[in-house]
């Protein structure tokens, strides 16, 4: 018994409630106590009071060491010691302990010690109903045949309840059915025994299988069951004859089939199932003919041809068919075939080539004849007339010739070699039979060339774009033509098309390659001198008449640095760049000394100048504006500054490789009356000079400037007359603010050039000394600069 339960006992002494009623009941023979209980009562549960029933002190259990004896195992029941009292130690299952007896007794002995005394306590366990029936198995398969006769008994297995008496299985019951019922057998103690009755003839062509369900119960209250389902399988009996699908069987099949065509295909079934429901094929009374011109498959049914077929020499056949099964007395059913020959249009068109041009000019006329054909067939009737004609899309057509069955193939419309050059023209003849059957012969037309194609440059013009100083006699650009002709009529060659014009004197240093179009220059090209030409080439073929075309070649002289920069002031008498300026002493910070003035011929960062001090007495003194050349003192003179300053200017032009001139600037230091004096004189001599000096630039810079707008119009009228717009691949950019610089871009393909010079802004004057490419800014620091075109 549980802690609990016995701490319970203890403080309460009191009758626990039974789970189950039990009947106490105390034996006077031999001195034996009975008690009965039920199974499956909780543990803990009292059973009776063994000290009460026998008598015993309850005082002196405890010290004459009151106990059940039991074996090894878990006793079912324990006293106690205190009041004598016996309950259920753990769980009773009658069916374990006792199984099949009718009455379950457990026999207990208790003992006291000191004397020494045996009393024997037996227990009854009753029965409750705690199990359901169950069969040995969930399914039970029968094979019974259908030829059983009504009767039959299949025993089944009995069903299995651990319980006794009117708890164990009672009765059996069967789902309803038309072919079965069942029979209990009672076989006292080992129970009661279904049988399973056949009461009606089965077939299995109608019912293939049967399932029933048998159901057993016991008589508990409320009573439990067990199911277990009887699955019958019907066998078949050879009870059936072959049975054809159709009551009559026809056929019509063309003359000449091929070998294997299958003429017909019967089919016939059998209800029966296995070997007896096998249905194979025969011949049945046929006579020789019949089996050396069809075939039957014993499988399939299919009757096939097996020899050759001619509607003249029979048109029809009767055909007789057995179908039998395969039981072991087979049964056989017989079917007659009527085959019908069809005569057929078995000829095909003949064409034949009586004559045969392979080739065809392309300037030929529509209906130059090409081949002559001889188109028959020998099929007669309808079967005989013939239908020709030119397959596809091509430029022949076929015509009837004056004589029967003569055709001539002829040009429908103008051929053209460069579109296609060789044609396979198929010519089809088709008769009217049914089906009708159709001939086709292939003929290779070759289409010959004339000359018809000028020859056709890559592109409608060409920029080329040369930078000066290349090389004499080397290649500099090459030009592509090519004509659609072929052989002879496609051979081009080239040459420049020499006008009276004034490029005509640039194109006289040109040479072209009459083979291939390379263009040789024969003279290096000078920016300086000309910046761009244009000329002509022409291409022509080598037909005849030979037939030519000409392109305009644009080519655009790419500047290059290779002017080194030239001093302008000062400059001695003799040539140098040397000159020597006189200043007062007593001349403030700021003062211009001098300005350096030089030019450079190229233009963009090859004519950008800069000005660098490369050797001075004093860095102190002086300062020089690198972009303007302008000589400015740092600070004012004193006592004991040397009287003569000697400053070497380094001028450089800003080429990938760059070029530089110096010029030697005496800087001599007087005093005031004799620096005014001076100056005076030098002031009239410089005036008359630079008069001189003002008037030539004038005169060059006008001419530069005429020929270069007299350039522009030439060119903005090159690229109007023309589809391509030149002038957005020619053309003069924005100054943009913060920089000393204007472009000019040149635009070639997906090439871009860019010159880049200085910007000019619009208070730029002429002045005396410099070049004339050459503008001067007045001089404001802000603004000065030299600036190149």
């Amino acid at each position: 018994m549980e802690q609990s339960g016995q701490d319970s006992w203890r403080k309460g002494r009191k009758w626990l409630a039974f789970a189950l009623a039990f009947t106490l009941t105390l034996g006077t023979a031999l001195g034996q106590i009975r008690y009965t209980i039920s199974e499956e009562i909780k543990e803990g549960t009292a059973v009776g009071n063994i000290a009460k029933d026998l008598g015993i002190d309850p005082n002196i259990l405890k010290a004459r060491g009151f106990r059940i004896v039991s074996g090894s195992t878990e006793p079912l029941f324990q006293v106690n010691q205190n009041d004598g009292i016996l309950y259920v130690n753990r769980k009773i299952d009658r069916e374990k302990i006792c199984q099949r007896t009718v009455v379950c007794l457990i026999n207990l002995k208790s003992v006291l010690e000191n004397p020494l005394e045996i009393h024997y306590v037996a227990v009854e366990v009753l029965d409750v109903n705690d199990h359901s029936p169950s069969f040995p198995e969930n399914n039970k398969r029968l094979e019974i045949s259908e030829s059983t006769l009504p009767g039959t008994r299949f025993q089944l297995h009995a069903a299995l309840d651990p319980d006794g008496g009117v708890n164990s299985i009672q009765q059996y019951k069967l789902s309803p059915n038309k072919n079965f019922r069942l029979e209990v057998k009672d076989r006292g103690k080992d129970g009661k025994v279904p049988i399973l009755q056949l009461q009606s003839p089965l077939d299995r062509e109608a019912f293939s299988s049967h399932t029933l369900l048998l159901t057993a119960q016991d008589g508990g209250k409320p009573p439990k069951s067990g199911t277990m389902e009887i699955l019958i399988d019907v066998l078949d009996v050879n009870d059936n004859a072959p049975v054809f699908i159709k009551d009559a069987y026809s056929a019509e099949i063309n003359e000449n089939s091929p070998i294997g065509t299958i003429v017909i295909r019967v089919n016939a079934t059998d209800v029966d199932e296995g070997l007896n429901g096998e249905v194979s094929f025969s011949f049945g009374n046929v006579n020789s003919k019949v089996r050396e011109l069809f075939d039957v498959d014993p499988t399939t049914g299919e009757i096939t041809v097996k020899g050759q077929l001619d509607y003249e020499v029979d048109d029809s056949y009767e055909i007789d068919i057995q179908a039998s099964d395969n039981g072991a007395v087979p049964l056989r059913t017989d079917k007659s075939v009527s085959v019908n020959i069809k005569d057929i249009n078995d000829n095909a068109p003949v064409i034949d080539v009586t004559s045969l041009s392979n080739k065809i000019s392309e300037d030929s006329r529509p209906g130059t004849t090409v081949a002559l054909l001889s188109i028959t067939d020998l099929d007669s009737g309808v079967n005989g007339k013939v239908i020709s004609f030119v397959k596809g899309d091509v430029p022949f057509t076929l015509t009837p010739s004056i004589q029967d069955n003569m055709y001539a193939v002829v040009t429908k419309s103008k051929l053209d070699r460069e579109n296609k050059s060789i044609y396979d023209v198929t010519v089809i003849a088709k008769d009217a039979g049914e089906p009708a059957l159709t001939s086709e012969k292939t003929l290779r037309v070759v289409v010959s060339d004339v000359n018809d194609n000028s020859p056709e440059f890559s592109m409608r013009g060409y920029n080329f774009y040369v930078t000066e100083n290349n090389p004499p006699g080397m290649s500099v650009f090459s030009l592509i033509a090519s004509d659609r002709d072929e052989g002879i009529n496609a051979l081009v060659s080239y040459n420049i098309l020499r006008e009276g014009s004034e490029d005509s004197k640039v194109t006289s240093f040109l040479n072209i390659n009459s083979e291939n179009g390379d263009i040789l220059a024969l003279k290096s090209f000078d920016f300086e001198t000309l910046k761009t030409f244009q000329f002509k080439v022409v291409a022509s073929d080598s037909g005849t008449p030979s037939l030519s075309s000409n392109v305009t070649v644009n080519v655009f002289i790419l500047d290059q640095n290779d002017n080194a920069p030239v001093i302008l002031y000062p400059l001695s008498s003799n040539g140098s760049a040397e000159g020597v300026e006189e200043i007062p002493r007593n001349v403030n910070a700021g003062h211009l000394v001098t300005k350096v003035r030089a030019y450079d011929a190229d233009i963009g960062y090859n004519g950008w100048l800069l000005f660098s001090l490369q050797e001075v007495t004093d860095h102190s003194l002086f300062s020089l504006d690198r972009y303007t050349g302008q000589i400015r003192t740092l600070r004012s003179f004193t006592e004991t500054d040397e009287a003569e300053h000697k400053l070497v200017i380094l001028v450089k032009d800003n080429g990938n490789v760059s070029l530089s001139a110096t010029a030697t600037v005496i800087v001599k230091l007087v005093e005031p009356k004799e620096a005014f004096a001076a100056s005076d004189v030098k002031s009239s001599a410089k005036a008359d000079e630079e008069n001189n000096v003002t008037f030539y630039l004038m005169i060059t810079l006008g001419s530069v400037s005429a020929l270069f707008l007299i350039s522009i119009i030439v060119l903005i009228a090159m690229q109007c007359s023309k589809s391509t717009d030149y002038s957005s691949k020619y053309l003069q950019e924005t100054n943009y603010d913060g920089t000393l610089c204007h472009s000019i871009q040149y635009r070639s393909g997906d090439k871009r050039y860019m010159l880049v010079g200085p910007r000019m802004s619009i208070g730029s004057t002429i002045v005396p000394g410099s070049h004339a490419n050459t503008l001067v800014m007045p001089d404001r620091r802000r603004t000065s600069m030299e600036v190149r075109l």
